[in-house]
């Protein structure tokens, strides 16, 4: 394990210590938020790419993270007794009992993670219990997407509504506006990035993952042999949701806003789009695909404001006819031509 680790784990240390030094404050934070991206993109990399669920409203779990960072950050700029600015405006005249827990900073971040995985095996438990599988759980999770856009932009004074919440100055005492805070939120966002990896190769190494692994190729042999399929798949499913949520959390100081347009079925849509550019079987090209389509969005739309989506959907489209495989698979094929 630990050799196949060591050229990213290379790549990946030489990229946090050299960031911050080589690039200006506004590209560390586009860095950082694809490597937020790339978060959402590992979990998705471990259920579809290792698990076979092709999971389509990640983009739900990502948001419930970001609201709940989102609402704590409210909750200290408003100061006590005070109002987020988007509730003043709506009209509203008391602090909903739902926001009061968010004050706290912890209970903030453990609902971040603890909310998108309580919701994952609820509907993990619901769903696989009845042998929901294939295209019809795809489409499942897609409606549960489209289902919490609306949710959220019909309560205006609850969440901000279209608009979502921005205007974020301060996280734990810190301007979020000071290039030293952005340039520590980046390397908190790459540590976390770097850590969720090596604890997911472990997860796949281990026998739990040569059971999920099972599970995806032949799901009806592995519960004859008496395991329980429905199991393996909504722990699966739970932990991709925690890193999602976790991921939405950071990314919420790091880019400094969230809103309904961030977690539905198109930017949903867009990370499975990532990974399968990168290499949905391998971890590490979940994580490069995020990466790549995140700078390639970026790059487009700067040299091409009106035709930029055209130019992203070719690259998918030529990485995925050159190589199903991914940016991993055209890798793998040149080190085995370089070696043969």
């Amino acid at each position: 394990m630990i050799k196949r680790n060591l050229p990213f784990a290379t790549v990946a240390v030489i990229a946090l210590i050299a960031a911050p030094l080589l690039l200006e404050p506004f590209r560390l934070g586009l860095l950082a938020k694809y490597l937020c991206y790339a978060i959402v993109a590992l979990g998705i990399g471990l259920a579809w790419g290792k698990g076979g669920m092709l999971t389509l409203g990640q983009g739900v779990f990502f948001g419930l993270g970001g609201y709940a960072m989102a609402m704590y950050l409210k909750l200290q700029e408003a100061g006590p007794g005070g109002l987020p600015d988007f509730m003043v405006w709506s009209g509203v005249e008391n602090l909903p009992a739902l926001w009061l827990p968010f004050a706290n900073p912890v209970f903030a971040l453990a609902m971040a993670v603890l909310g998108p995985v309580l919701l994952a095996v609820i509907l993990g438990t619901l769903v696989f219990r009845q042998r929901v599988r294939g295209a019809y759980f795809a489409i499942l999770t897609q409606a549960l997407a489209a289902a919490m856009v609306i949710l959220l932009v019909g309560q205006q004074g609850l969440t901000g509504g279209t608009n979502g919440m921005t205007n974020f100055f301060e996280l734990f005492g810190q301007d979020l506006a000071e290039d030293s805070t952005q340039r520590g939120l980046y390397l908190v966002v790459a540590s976390v990035l770097g850590v969720l990896y090596l604890a997911t190769r472990q997860l796949v190494d281990s026998r739990y993952g040569r059971l999920l692994v099972a599970v995806r190729d032949g799901e009806d042999r592995v519960r004859f042999l008496g395991y329980d399929p429905a199991l393996v798949k909504t722990v699966t499913f739970a932990i991709s949701a925690g890193m999602a949520g976790l991921a939405g959390a950071l990314f919420v100081p790091v880019v400094g806003i969230i809103s309904p347009a961030l977690l539905g079925v198109v930017p949903s849509l867009e990370l499975v789009v990532a990974v399968a550019v990168g290499g949905r079987h391998a971890l590490a090209g979940a994580v490069l695909g995020a990466v790549v389509m995140g700078y390639a969005k970026t790059a487009f739309s700067e040299q091409f404001a009106d035709g930029w989506l055209y130019l992203q959907g070719a690259l998918f489209i030529l990485v995925m006819t050159l190589a199903p495989k991914g940016i991993v698979g055209i890798v793998g094929r040149l080190r085995r031509a370089r070696t043969a």
